[in-house]
């Protein structure tokens, strides 16, 4: 009796740790085709945790101009227009003074800087005094890249942060900037904080008022694992990723891991995920119902290991190795015209045979 008993407790203790793993979904070649899997090698890399936010590029204050006159007069020549790129020190327009003389003396007004004319508010004979803006002239070689940010995560910020920043009128290209000084105040409404970062501008491709959005790096970190943020996948509990199974072909675990920091991209695992497992990068929600998959555990592993296996993938021992080929005897005896009654007795004795091999195994 005690040795009945203690069989029937390690037979229990199997089951439980049978299935306390996950089974692998084993796909055909169609199957990985039509949901989009797609993997990559886990490798440790630099990994850096940034805050979202959103703006505008501005002009710099100190890099406009107003063109003016001290002299009265009208306009009696333009050469530059909205838009135009201007040089410092070119001729923009002539006024015709109201001074005395035979023809009135004329006055050339230049560029004060280099820079794009942003407005003009001139045309041919208007009256001129000295209150009299003609064009604004910005140059735009550098601009600000101003972010709204969360009040609460300004604090994470300082002088000389950088931000990957987005243009939406350039949707191919991102731009570097540092953080050189924040707004006088904050806007009580939206509960953020100006931060203006400097940015390159030399083919004036940048213009005021465009929509930034600003991937703000607030810490870094070397050697971290870490996976797109699609390839993890959550029961509402816990997180999952799944990788390739280490011997199998075409066959994916999903394991359990644990995340730290996010970015707009990427998902640090801090727990869970070893380099050189190979990611489910593409796909991983598809697998999350995928079930079973489209091929068994038990094909897949007499497939690649060129023996049987048992239905739960487990090797069988010499006991199984022989039920499974008085099985197998039994099978082809119907299929010869065996008695039934012989069929039966031969299923009896494996089993006995079975049974009897792992009483003998365990008493010992």
């Amino acid at each position: 009796m005690k040795t009945i008993t203690t069989l029937l407790l390690l037979l229990h203790s199997s089951f439980c740790i049978l299935h306390s793993a996950t089974p692998p979904i084993i796909l055909d070649q169609a199957a990985i085709d039509n949901l989009g899997i797609k993997t990559e090698e886990a490798k440790p890399q630099a990994f850096t945790k940034t805050l979202f936010a959103i703006g505008r590029l501005q002009a710099i204050p100190a890099h406009k101009s107003i063109l003016s006159s001290r002299i009265a007069g009208h306009v009696r020549s333009i050469s530059a227009h909205e838009g135009d790129q201007v040089e410092a020190g070119q001729v923009l327009l002539e006024i015709e003074s109201l001074q005395p003389g035979n023809p009135p003396p004329r006055i050339s007004l230049t560029a004060p800087l280099s820079g794009i004319v942003m407005q003009s508010h001139t045309h041919l004979g208007k009256p001129v005094t000295p209150e009299t803006e003609f064009f604004e002239i910005v140059d735009l070689s550098k601009v600000y890249a101003v972010a709204n940010l969360p009040e609460d995560q300004a604090g994470y910020t300082h002088i000389g942060t950088e931000a990957t920043i987005r243009i939406a009128a350039r949707p191919n290209q991102t731009f570097n900037g540092k953080l050189i000084r924040y707004g006088n105040e904050a806007d009580p409404n939206s509960g953020t904080i100006d931060a203006y970062f400097l940015l390159e501008n030399p083919n004036n491709e940048l213009r005021p008022n465009m929509r930034a959005e600003f991937s703000v790096v607030l810490d870094s970190k070397q050697d971290a694992l870490s996976v797109p943020k699609d390839a993890v996948q959550t029961d509402g509990l816990k997180s999952y990723i799944f990788i390739e199974d280490f011997d199998l072909p075409n066959a994916f675990v999903k394991i359990p891991v644990i995340t730290g920091v996010r970015n707009e991209e990427h998902v640090e695992i801090t727990k869970g995920l070893l380099p050189g497992d190979r990611i489910v990068t593409s796909g991983a929600y598809a697998l999350m119902f995928a079930g079973e998959g489209t091929i068994s555990l038990k094909e897949a592993l007499d497939a690649a290991h060129g023996h049987e296996h048992n239905e739960d993938g487990s090797e069988m021992t010499a006991a199984q190795r022989a039920a499974r080929a008085a099985e197998k005897a039994a099978a082809a005896g119907v299929a010869g015209g065996a008695p039934t009654w012989m069929v039966v007795l031969l299923g009896s004795l494996s089993t006995l045979l079975l049974i009897l091999l792992i009483l003998s195994r365990k008493t010992r």
